[in-house]
């Protein structure tokens, strides 16, 4: 058999022939420090027949492949510490039934089925056992049975690899892979690819967590136990990944939103439907005023209000009856007609649109609201307020003409620019979501012109924005390419936070026209547009990315004042009445507390400015200023303090 290699070489091998002989005819040094291969573009571990006339790369631990290949080991290897543990106990080896133990991002899990529970006081002796096998460098072995042998193997023993073999069509290869012998090894069915041995496991592995996983996800099927682990190839990757998991669990917006009186879920009330709660309501309305000043004060958008019903028949026209019937809320029926919860804005949008005639010199015409939808969620696909029921939208439609469409996205793009800005976001993108007429022609119809042009104005106003993008193909709409916006978390995650979509189709369905310089009628083009996404998904975003720490314009309590004794109430409720007097936001903490005791709570609230007053400030008519994140205290007058935050404020510091 030949194999060809990436410079163009041929190896002439015999039949049948590995990836560990091909390096071995390459040389003893690339034989040393192989560990896997690319066959025709597939993962081969050293172990597995070649095809003939296949292209060969060979892998060492540099290449990316190895996290892969080391990952998958580590889930045999972790199986095999299971057993081990359980035989450990007086359990025999096949009481310990194994279903399945794919890679994961960052890592890997296997689900078994054991004779008692697995405990989480159970993991680090699984994992010191898992240590243990990958310090032996127990090689590994592949092979094959005929179906009839494998299903023998297990017959009787473990349901889930028989099932597994079983639902293999007929012909398809059967692999096995052995590590170490007889006497210490472990057997696995598996398609691989695997190391050739488990000292080429880096030892930066750690198991996680146990959870539970219906066999096959099928809640009629048997409850079995996940173990999940994690695997890096360096200390450094490891670490940081512990970091980012304890750092994401201190800026989960569902412990803040609770720890600083933000907002709730209720039972009662339902599933996915938050509760904004005094504070939380106070930076959502901030949200909300911010984005209409910037919107309609400064870019010309004119808002409206849509209601939050609507008859079927409008989402008949749109095409969200029933394309989208089953994200919808079921119909409520009012005097023999049905009515739906809305669950998008853009229907009644076009709606107000097509109430009066329009000619070019309407256009553009930008239409925003602050839009309530509903959508009905899975319950188990409900978290926070990033995926709720009943989401509040940062909406806006902008109708124009085809010539129009390049001005009107670099626009957006400049506002996106402004408003990110003003939040210190800086670590976000441009995605371009093209179509696939190729591979999956039935999503997104005709490849015409307004395809080519749709998708040359989005290009070319991303080009003279000179913004930061990328290309995704197949990810566009079926009535349009769009572009989202990607912005990475302080934890390192990549997020959607926004989209924004080129309409060409729907515009037509509703019959929206208008007059040309022509005199002839025209459909416009609908672009799209949410800055923020919805309100709920950026709040929750916003407060993990600053965990909690607001800058004083968006803080609902700006400054608490500290009296340091009763004699010094009158003085503080004084300063207060100023401040308020200036639109400032301050508390007075009158509670019968040591005076540290309340500066401690006010920090833990995450209060910006915290003022004590005692004799001395009385006096001068001045406060003491503590600031978080700031070591030095400053005695300031009042009158500087009112004049300091208001210019803070008004910068949004």
């Amino acid at each position: 058999m030949k194999i060809s290699l990436p410079d163009g070489k041929q190896l002439d091998l015999p039949a049948n022939a590995t990836a560990k002989d091909a390096a071995q005819a390459i040389g003893p040094g690339l034989a040393k420090a192989a560990i896997g291969a690319i066959a025709d573009g597939d993962l081969y571990d050293l172990m597995k027949p070649l095809p003939d006339g296949v292209k060969l790369r060979i892998l060492t631990e540099k290449d990316p492949e190895y996290q892969q290949l080391f990952r998958h080991t580590l889930a045999h290897v972790m199986a095999q510490a299971v057993r081990e543990l359980y035989r450990e106990r007086g359990f025999n080896l096949e009481s310990v039934k194994l279903a399945i133990g794919p890679v994961i991002e960052n890592g890997f899990y296997y689900d078994i089925d054991a004779p008692e529970p697995i405990r989480e006081e159970d993991l680090p002796v699984i994992e010191e056992k898992m240590r243990k096998i990958v310090a032996d460098n127990l090689p590994l072995h592949r092979f094959v049975l005929p179906r009839d042998a494998a299903l023998e193997r297990f017959k009787g023993i473990d349901p889930y690899k028989t099932e597994l073999i079983e639902s293999l069509p007929p012909g398809e290869e059967i692999s096995f892979y052995q590590q170490g012998d007889d006497a210490y090894g472990f057997t696995d069915l598996c398609r691989g690819p695997h190391l050739p041995s488990t000292g080429c496991i880096p030892p930066f592995f750690k198991l996680t967590s146990i959870a539970g996983a219906y066999w096959r996800g099928d809640a009629s099927r048997p409850m079995l136990q996940r173990i999940y682990g994690i695997a890096f190839r360096t200390k450094e990757e490891l670490e940081n990944y512990l970091w980012q998991q304890e750092e994401a669990k201190r800026r989960d917006h569902r412990k803040l939103g609770q720890e600083l009186d933000l907002f709730t879920i209720s039972e009662e009330v339902g599933k996915g439907l938050p509760l904004w709660l005094p504070r939380g309501a106070f930076i959502r309305r901030q949200l909300e005023q911010y984005m209409y000043q910037k919107e309609a004060g400064e870019y010309g958008y004119d808002y409206v209000y849509t209601p939050h019903i609507a008859a079927a028949k409008l989402y008949y026209t749109s095409g969200h009856l029933p394309y989208y019937a089953e994200d919808m809320y079921a119909p409520i029926i009012i005097e023999d007609e049905e009515y739906y919860l809305k669950p998008m804005n853009c229907p009644h949008h076009h709606m107000i649109y097509a109430a009066r005639p329009k000619s070019y010199r309407d256009l553009p015409l930008r239409l925003a609201e602050g839009g309530t939808v509903y959508r009905f969620e899975l319950s188990g696909a409900l978290s926070g307020l990033q995926r709720v029921r009943g989401i509040t939208i940062n909406d806006a439609h902008i109708y124009c003409t085809k010539e129009q469409v390049e001005a009107e996205f670099i626009r957006v793009i400049q506002l996106f620019n402004e408003v990110y800005a003003d939040f210190g976001i800086s670590d976000y993108w441009f995605r371009l979501s093209l179509p696939d007429f190729e591979n999956n022609p039935e999503k997104f119809g005709d490849p015409g012109p307004h395809w080519d042009e749709s998708i040359a104005a989005i290009r070319g106003a991303l080009e003279k924005s000179g913004v930061k993008y990328v290309e995704g193909i197949g990810e566009a709409s079926f009535y349009g390419p769009k572009l989202d916006v990607q912005v990475r978390t302080i934890i390192g995650k990549e997020e959607t936070i926004a989209t924004n979509q080129l309409d060409f189709i729907v515009p037509g369905r509703f019959g929206l026209e208008f007059t040309n310089e022509k005199g002839e009628k025209e459909t416009p083009v609908v672009i799209h547009r949410a800055i923020m996404g919805s309100f709920d998904r950026f709040f929750a975003f916003y407060l993990e990315h600053t965990a909690g720490d607001f800058p004083l314009w968006l803080s609902p309590v700006q400054a608490v004042i500290v009296p340091i004794s009763d004699r010094h109430l009158d003085y503080a409720q004084k300063v207060a009445a100023e401040m308020r007097k200036n639109k400032l936001r301050v508390e007075i903490d009158d509670r019968p507390e040591r005076m540290n005791a309340k500066i401690r709570d006010a920090e833990l609230q995450k209060i910006p400015l915290v003022l004590v007053v005692g004799d001395k400030e009385a006096e001068a008519e001045a406060v003491n200023l503590r600031e978080r994140h700031v070591k030095e205290q400053r005695t300031l007058p009042v009158a500087e303090l009112i004049g300091e935050m208001g210019s803070r404020v008004a910068a949004r510091k």
